[in-house]
């Protein structure tokens, strides 16, 4: 989760060639001139040199100068592939699926989250609206555009023993099946250049389910009756429990940290997100849960460094029992290697960014399991 400065612009563009009118389902791969129009120039990616100039993008260079085989708008194109990476990961889909999904939308729409195509077809992979994949708007969001396109692909069976064209075809249903192989050697470089700008992103992924971590454990947390949060009953999702205040003995910067915190609320999470716009357009400026903490605490001038894995190693360590306002708490994974943080509020409340289609939430401490807490002021 490795803090970046990635731009992402949605550019309308001029219709793109047509060659074809056959499209099914999803598919609107009529948009591009052949099936192999592309073959013999994609064959010799360079995948250091891909890697290189993807890095340059991620690090907020214009584009004006960056050159990759295969991409005519790397400034756009490269997030977009970024934020299709990124949501693999945060459902640990293998690196085969993200890069069937990365081939998929070069195929589609050249990366680019197109307001057209074949009839009613829009976004990064040119979903339809009219076949089941979800409103326009929704479509228009690459965030669940990618998600969309990852579940349809893990409900096909045997995808991971198809080439990448068969399961692409599989999910799109295209009128033109072969068009997608010109684009694996791109699409394989990209991945693999993206990936390795995540921590553990390079690491392969066995494919289980996001939603198949430990569980919510009502253990006990050490705080004193009451103090558990369970006093303000169900609290809608995105939303301030009623009669919640940030107590008064709060540390000054604790206060300001919780509060610019409670500002991100109900906003979507985002896997590998700086949390540094999280209102804004761009998917990779939403937060997630390690990030929510680094930029709340940049803002009262404290510095956490950018993940669970090092954030549970920053301030120095408290118990449960002694857990105040500010206070980072540590869940899921071990307590060495924690794969979860989110703020003690107080009241027993926690604020955290929990993971893919979740917003920034409020959260009673009794649903945790605690395996380490930091005061880092």
């Amino acid at each position: 989760m490795k803090a970046l400065a990635a731009g992402i612009g949605v550019v309308f563009l001029s219709p793109i060639l047509i060659a074809g009118t056959g499209m099914m389902m999803a598919s609107s791969t009529d948009a591009v001139q052949s099936s192999g129009s592309f073959s013999s120039c994609l064959t010799d990616i360079d995948s250091d040199k891909v890697a290189e100039q993807v890095t340059k993008i991620l690090d907020g260079a214009s584009g004006k100068n960056v050159h990759v085989k295969g991409l005519d708008l790397p400034a756009e194109q490269v997030p977009n592939a970024q934020t299709i990476v990124a949501a693999g990961l945060s459902l640990y889909v293998p690196k085969k699926g993200q890069i069937i999904a990365l081939t998929t939308a070069m195929q589609e729409s050249r990366l680019r989250n197109l307001n057209y195509g074949d009839r009613d077809s829009l976004g990064l992979f040119q979903q339809r609206p009219s076949q089941g994949w979800g409103s326009a708007q929704q479509i228009r969001d690459p965030v669940y555009a990618s998600e969309q396109f990852y579940k349809h692909l893990l409900k096909v069976d045997g995808w991971q023993q198809m080439t990448v064209t068969q399961a692409a075809q599989a999910v799109q249903k295209s009128g033109l099946p072969d068009a997608y192989a010109q684009w694996e050697n791109l699409a394989t470089a990209l991945q693999d250049a993206i990936a390795n700008t995540f921590p553990g992103g390079g690491n392969d992924t066995d494919g289980k389910d996001a939603d198949q971590g430990k569980q919510p454990s009502t253990i006990t947390t050490g705080c004193a009756p009451g103090q558990d949060g369970s006093g303000f009953g169900r609290i809608p999702e995105g939303s301030v429990p009623k009669g919640y205040a940030i107590p008064k003995n709060a540390d000054p910067k604790a206060r300001k940290a919780i509060e610019w915190a409670m500002h991100q609320l109900g906003t979507l999470y985002q896997w590998g997100g700086s949390c540094t716009n999280s209102h804004g357009p761009d998917p990779m400026g939403r937060c997630d849960c390690s990030s929510l903490m680094q930029q709340a605490y940049a803002h009262v001038g404290v510095t956490l460094t950018r993940t669970t894995y090092t954030q549970v190693n920053e301030g120095k360590a408290v118990s449960r029992a002694q857990l105040k306002p500010g206070d980072l708490i540590f869940s899921r994974g071990t307590a060495k290697r924690p794969e979860h943080v989110g703020m003690y509020m107080g009241e027993g409340l926690v604020i955290e960014a929990p993971r893919t289609t979740k917003p920034v939430r409020i959260t009673p401490i009794k649903d945790w399991t605690i395996l380490a807490a930091r005061r880092v002021i």
